[in-house]
């Protein structure tokens, strides 16, 4: 039979509409795709990798993949709401832990406000008479959970992960979860750049891994893990849903270095003798496996963990206050980190992705990043851990702080804790940044000391680029108190903070040095502060810089210098690295050789006699 031209066209549009609704179709194209965008893009189950290390456990049920979604002005508000969503005739799928406003999400949205998303799943035969835990590692910024109507709970916070108990709300076969997210991104709760006054592209919704574990009626709900160096133990808290006894086993590979049986919601220490201790330039981890048993010995839970022995703290050579780990000084050479993919904005598009950044900071020759302005998941800072990397930790900025004061404040402290709370066990961080250049700043002395009261492990910069300020708000300047003075220079380093009697100096950020590299730029009107014509010109004023950040390491006292920054971001091009990843702007050879010359310089200073 023929079939007239017209009929054909009718013919073929009709199935590129079904296959558009049958098939995770990307129907916009990547402005600026990475070596891993088809791969995220293309997985039946993205970033499949257990999302809690230091707390795992052999079952569990990734939910990322493709959901439904309807957001928008138009869907009912997601704020609190009472009831699900309904889903009639709603054909739009995105693709989760991916944020609407990414490509990667497969709808790539301006900025979502009100976002529902709906997906089924069976829990496992195995499962049966187990707890049933649903896990969100993060949520921008208000969630509410429904499963099979019935709503089992609501959590407020961009950065930290949260969880609940669906067990009472299951039914056998086929369970629905819907999941309700707000996120008014209004400036009046902890943002950092993906807020109102930040200039990159919102995200907003469901930006980590989502994911079920079974687990019985008492089981292990937190540890928290501290070591203490000079004691040679590892101070421990294992905390769970109901008394019971706790056995704690330290390993080196398989051989077992200590273990101890404890009550479960009390501190106990797990001696560690002769500890081997984890730094740069050597991350060693021990194994640590936990056993919960109900009263009766039976066991409750298992968990398999972590931990570094390493120490941080300020101590005195030849006169300077300067940061020690391990009791020696170690000069912290690193990059100013802002974690933003083109493809996945807030979220790297694979495991490898997400690894690659610290791989290259190390191949570069630096021992530390700053992550800026965000967090990232739990095996980010896994892969600091395990390869090697110190990280200062920044606090997202909140932006009107001094609008509703009793409910704005009260939302950054209270997320702050949460954050540090869900950090608290990597070896990698040994810096928290509460503020940065007066951004969103209050009452920073009091939450600086605060920060150092909450966690003594570590060290604390109140305000980092305290010189600086936004023009929209009077600046609060250096609280005067934490760990280190820290002022920013552009392009710099000169005119660098010195120490004082009690902080150590710190160039929280410098350099800012931009390179256009064709075909590899946003497609914006890209800017630095300043610029050169060549890979080569780059690379030679790199070289330039850090030997004048070596001169300030010998003769003023500089302990920290953070260059800005890993990759270009957006419209700003004075990454070390293109934004796609796909370029090295400077010789990297070069760049390894001068900065492990500037960080053993520093490790001279430990042999000059008092």
């Amino acid at each position: 039979m023929m079939i007239s031209k017209t009929k054909k066209i009718i013919l073929f549009a009709i199935a590129a509409y079904f296959t558009l609704y049958s098939f995770n179709v990307f129907a916009q194209e990547a402005q600026l795709p990475t070596p891993w965008t088809n791969d995220a893009k293309t997985a039946a189950v993205p970033l499949n990798e257990y999302p809690r290390p230091q707390m795992q456990r052999i079952e569990w049920m990734n939910l990322n993949g493709k959901w439904d979604y309807q957001g928008g002005r138009s869907v009912p508000s997601a704020l609190d709401p009472q009831k699900p969503a309904e889903f009639k005739d709603i054909k739009q799928n995105i693709l989760v832990p991916y944020c609407p406003e990414s490509y990667l999400s497969g709808i790539q949205k301006k900025q979502e406000i009100n976002m529902w998303y709906r997906r089924a799943f069976e829990v496992p035969a195995a499962w049966k008479g187990k707890d049933v835990i649903l896990n969100f590692g993060a949520v921008d910024h208000d969630a509410t959970v429904f499963i099979n109507g019935k709503k089992a709970g609501s959590h407020s916070g961009e950065y930290d992960g949260f969880s609940f108990n669906i067990t009472p709300y299951l039914q056998k076969g086929k369970n629905i979860i819907v999941v309700a997210a707000h996120d008014a991104n209004d400036g009046k709760a902890p943002s950092g750049k993906n807020g109102p006054r930040g200039d990159y592209t919102f995200s907003s919704g469901i930006w980590q891994t989502v994911w079920l574990e079974p687990v019985a009626h008492n089981h292990i709900k937190s540890i928290k893990l501290l070591p203490d160096v000079d004691g040679k133990r590892l101070k421990v808290l294992v905390t769970s849903g109901a008394a019971g006894s706790v056995t704690a086993i330290a390993l080196n590979g398989t051989k077992e270095i200590a273990q101890v049986k404890a009550a479960a919601g009390s501190y106990f220490n797990l001696p560690i003798e002769k500890p081997e201790l984890w730094s740069p330039d050597h991350p060693f981890l021990y194994d640590l496996k936990i056993t919960l048993r109900n009263s009766d010995g039976s066991i409750a839970d298992e968990v398999s963990s972590y931990f570094g022995m390493r120490d941080i703290k300020l101590a005195k050579l030849n006169g300077i206050v300067r940061p020690f780990i391990n009791g020696k000084f170690m000069m912290q050479l690193g990059l100013l980190d802002q974690g933003y993919w083109p493809d996945g904005v807030l979220t790297a598009p694979t495991e490898d992705a997400l690894k690659f950044d610290i791989e290259f900071t190390k191949k570069a020759g630096y021992n530390l990043i700053r992550k800026h302005m965000k967090t990232e998941p739990q095996r980010f800072y896994y892969w600091a851990d395990k390869l090697g990397l110190l990280v200062w930790q920044d606090m997202p900025a909140i932006w009107y702080q001094n609008e509703d004061t009793t409910i704005n404040r009260k939302v950054f402290r209270k997320e702050w804790k949460a954050i540090i709370d869900e950090h608290y066990n990597s070896p990698s961080i040994i810096t928290w940044v509460p503020f940065n250049e007066n951004w969103g700043a209050f009452d920073v002395k009091n939450i600086t000391a605060w920060t150092k009261l909450y966690d003594p492990s570590r060290l604390v910069n109140g305000n980092s680029g305290f010189n600086n300020n936004p023009d929209y708000q009077k600046p609060y300047g250096d609280p005067g108190n934490g760990d280190y003075v820290d002022t920013h220079i552009y392009v710099g380093p000169y005119g660098a903070s010195v120490p004082d009697a009690k902080r150590a100096a710190s160039l929280g950020e410098f350099g800012g040095v931009g390179l256009f590299v064709r075909e590899h730029m946003w497609p914006v009107e890209n800017n630095a502060y300043d610029y050169e014509p060549t890979q080569s010109a780059l690379t030679d004023r790199y070289v330039f810089l850090l030997n004048r950040v070596e001169q300030l390491l010998k003769y003023k006292g500089l302990s920290v210098a953070i260059y800005t920054q890993t990759t270009d971001v957006e419209h700003e091009v004075n990454g070390v690295l293109t934004y796609d990843r796909k370029v090295e702007k400077m010789d990297t050879k070069r760049i390894r050789e001068i900065n492990q010359s500037v960080i053993k310089s520093g490790a001279e200073l430990n042999n000059v006699p008092n």
